[in-house]
């Protein structure tokens, strides 16, 4: 499928959201894994994708960590605009082998890690994550790491379609969109999406 405020990226995705989502997040909380978010392309990684292809000066020849990839979506978006390194992580093992299925869809080649990269000081010019303000914990624990990156020089930009705990007033605004989303997941059939830098 092609996502559709990201044509040009070609993922595998479930088709059938809501049922997939539900039996398969029942069958996995029995063994204790996650649900399974890399099989959608979620509003704040469609918008944060957009942008960097739209404005690849963003991402072109630099390192690069796509913080919680899910399908991969945003690390291929930066692959395309020209990123000298791409690392894609995400805790969540079903993720990397959905990368793989996407680099090879779209003919791109970036890094996987399974690795918590949460707190660590990597040298990357640009750290980019797509939906992540989920839940009160999470935002705790990515707010001060975000900082800390971009204090030491790193580009944070986050992609972000309202989430309940986004975190504005660390944030500058670059730009908006309203990305079309699977009414199954998300309260509605379109969701207008920012894409924020933390200042």
């Amino acid at each position: 499928m092609r996502p559709p405020h990201v044509p040009e990226v070609a993922l595998h995705l479930a088709d059938e959201a809501h049922d997939l989502w539900q039996r398969t997040e029942e069958e996995l909380a029995e063994i204790g894994l996650p649900p399974p978010f890399w099989a959608f392309a979620w509003a704040g990684g469609q918008g944060l994708s957009r942008y960097i292809l739209d404005r690849p000066e963003t991402v072109r020849g630099k390192t690069v960590l796509d913080f919680a990839t899910g399908s991969g979506l945003v690390a291929i978006a930066a692959v395309k605009a020209g990123a000298k390194h791409v690392l894609a992580a995400d805790i969540d093992p079903f993720s990397a082998p959905a990368c793989s299925l996407n680099m090879a869809a779209n003919d791109v080649t970036f890094e996987t890690t399974l690795d918590d990269l949460t707190g660590t000081a990597g040298e990357w010019d640009v750290v980019l994550a797509g939906d992540v303000f989920y839940d009160r914990a999470m935002t705790d624990t990515l707010v001060p790491w975000f900082e800390n990156l971009s204090n030491a020089g790193s580009t944070v930009i986050v992609g972000d379609p309202g989430r309940s705990y986004l975190p504005r007033t660390r944030l500058t605004e670059l730009t908006s969109y309203n990305v079309p989303v699977t009414r199954a997941l998300e309260d509605a059939e379109v969701k207008h999406t920012t894409v924020w830098q933390f200042a």
